[in-house]
């Protein structure tokens, strides 16, 4: 199915004289030819005048290579672009526990042991240093310090009941120090593992050891765990390369994060499996190679503001002359919509959901005054975003306590958003048959509330047109763990892009540093805005819909100036919410008002939903 190049032709001439096709009709051909339908599509690459795929194929330049993807002379289009910087520093780091360890390094003594007489030197001498690196890195995990001179200490931020693990943080130069292994040539190590295929030949020794008999035969179930073990030990050793890959970084574009394992706990928590992680920073290192070859590259989303944090992180030498934006209002009426920032609840009580303060009783007691009030007034479906899990299940064990959920109850469904992925389209399911259902109304119950998590399934990529999203409330900023490690690696990398920059000079060549403000602290606060702007954009989907954005939490209407500017997270949000957002630091009386009317004048016009909320 694969040395066929003949057939490969066929199938290419085939598909190229056919209509546009999809992977089943593609499919289909290769197995009228007897041909690879994956492998024949890609010779077809080179004549492709478009070519749709995933950022890892764009973005990683091994996999470029391998699909013989040439960016020379083209124009690059990037969809969903708010994630751009995040995956390219997803997909170039990588992380090996020590179990993975231990299985390479099982899998090499094997092997060694088996053909060390019939292996050349230099292969011998590889695999020794292979086992030599896993044996420094086993024991670097396992003498992880809690606290050392040269490292930051950081706690994980775990359930609070399975205790606090501690660990480091070093540049790659250090932590290939520490290891005592400074003489090992990770470039020479890479070049071996990538030209000699020693992933593949152990594997298949191992496959062999595992199932000598004829592989047509049916597997009995103690050959199918062993075949699942040695899956799962290949897969260990493509980390493990990897892993040398990331090594070879420059030191200031990464950090290296050792946890060790965690001691079991009497609780009956599962003890957590020590590890090495290279976080890769430096986004612009692995983007410059596509900046370099493509005539032309176009980032476009929804949520790209702020625009020169792209810039920093992505292009930040790039001539100011040579970046363009472009952006353009909502294509919804201005009277559509009615964005609220609310300062107080209804027995005005200051909302303040800093995690410092929202656990109070009193300020989730006085949330689910203001969500009963919205029953009162909204029709149809309330989407209610929540900065946790954890948070929603203390809201609603407090709501259920204090007799608010039987309260919410009697005006409409209620509904949450479950941790579980695979139980999210039933949840939604039957949102929306509650919705759309009319004969409670009789009884004085119409339509539902559901409880959705910033950063969850709901918040991207889901649909709340029409009756389903005719009020969207974000309760507080979601900001992230301060204390998260690699958060505040990023942070201080970021820091230090801008110190540079800023320390930069105009040169002869036209090079213009970036304007200066932007810093670590931004970042953070941009993380927080970016959910926000995700979540709250779920609603409003089509020029003829309408809906209620509510912002609740003080910080939306507090204002550094005596004017009644908006706040500086507020200034974050998108232009169609951020020129209509009215911010009520009175009486909560005004909101009630304020929905009252926009509901009334809507009366008769709301749009039923036609379909079920599609993936965007």
């Amino acid at each position: 199915m694969l040395r066929k190049k003949s057939d490969q032709r066929v199938f290419r001439d085939i598909a190229w004289e056919s209509e546009v096709m999809d992977i089943e009709d593609m499919v289909k051909l290769g197995e009228n030819i007897g041909v690879c339908p994956y492998y024949a599509s890609r010779r077809m690459i080179p004549m492709a005048d478009l070519v749709v795929l995933p950022y890892q194929s764009l973005l990683h330049s091994g996999a470029r290579d391998a699909t013989g993807l040439k960016l020379k002379g083209c124009v690059v289009v990037i969809d969903e672009a708010h994630n751009l910087v995040d995956s390219i520093g997803n997909m170039h780091s990588c992380q090996i526990s020590a179990t993975q360890l231990q299985q390479v390094e099982v899998l090499l003594n094997a092997y060694l042991g088996r053909f060390r007489e019939r292996l050349g030197a230099g292969n011998r001498r590889y695999i020794l240093t292979l086992l030599r690196l896993i044996k420094a890195l086993l024991n670097r995990i396992a003498s992880a310090a809690e606290v050392t001179d040269q490292s930051m200490t950081y706690n994980l931020m775990n359930d609070p009941n399975k205790g606090k693990s501690k660990g480091e943080i070093l540049t790659i130069n250090d932590f290939l120090f520490s290891l005592d292994v400074d003489n090992i040539n990770m470039f020479k190590l890479w070049k071996y593992i990538k030209e000699s295929n020693i992933v593949y030949k152990v594997s298949g020794y191992a496959e062999h050891k595992s199932n000598p008999n004829d592989s047509t035969q049916p597997l009995n179930k103690e050959s199918e765990r062993k075949t699942q073990d040695i899956g799962g030990a290949i897969t260990s050793f493509h980390t493990l390369a990897e892993m040398v890959l990331s090594l070879m970084s420059a030191n200031a574009d990464g950090r290296i994060l050792i946890t060790p394992s965690s001691c079991a706990c009497d609780n009956d928590f599962e003890q957590q499996v020590g590890h090495i992680k290279f976080v890769m920073l430096n986004a612009a290192r692995s983007f410059k190679q596509v900046l370099e070859h493509a005539h032309a590259i176009i980032l476009a989303g929804g949520t790209l503001q702020p625009i020169e944090e792209l810039r920093y992180r992505l292009f930040p030498q790039l001539q100011e002359d040579r970046v363009h934006t472009f952006s353009c209002g909502h294509i919804v009426p201005a009277e559509n919509v009615l964005a609220l920032a609310i300062a107080r609840g209804p027995t005005g009580r200051t909302f303040d959901f800093t995690y410092q303060s929202r656990g109070l009783p009193e300020t989730m007691e006085e949330l689910g005054r203001l969500l009963f009030n919205l029953c009162c007034v909204v029709p149809e479906g309330i989407v209610v975003f929540l900065p946790s899990f954890d948070y929603e299940q203390q809201l609603y064990s407090t709501w259920k306590a204090t007799g608010i959920v039987d309260k919410l109850l009697r005006k409409k469904a209620l509904f949450r958003e479950p941790r579980d992925v695979t139980g999210v389209e039933l949840t939604l399911q039957e949102y929306k048959s509650t919705v759309l259902d009319t004969s409670g109304t009789t009884n004085g119950r119409s339509g539902a509330v559901l409880l959705s998590i910033v950063g969850g399934k709901m918040s991207e990529g889901i649909n709340f047109s029409d009756g389903m999203g005719r009020c969207v409330v974000m309760v507080g900023l979601p900001y992230p763990s301060p204390s998260d490690p690699e958060l505040m690696e990023r942070m201080n990398f970021i820091d230090q892009i801008s110190h540079s920059l800023t320390a930069s000079k105009i040169t002869d060549d036209g090079l213009l540093p970036l304007q200066t403000g932007y810093s670590g602290r931004e970042y953070y606060e941009n993380l927080c805005m970016k959910a926000v702007n995700q979540s709250i954009g779920r609603a409003i989907r089509h020029i003829g819909d309408y809906a209620a954005i509510l912002l609740v939490d003080a910080r939306y209407t507090a204002s550094s100036s005596a004017s009644s500017a908006p706040s500086r997270q507020a200034s974050k949000l998108p232009s169609w919410i951020k020129d209509r957002l009215i911010c009520v630091r009175g009486s909560y009386g005004e909101v009630q008002k304020q929905l009252h009317q926009f509901f009334k004048a809507k009366a008769g016009k709301s749009l039923s939903v036609q379909e079920l909320p599609s993936h965007d």
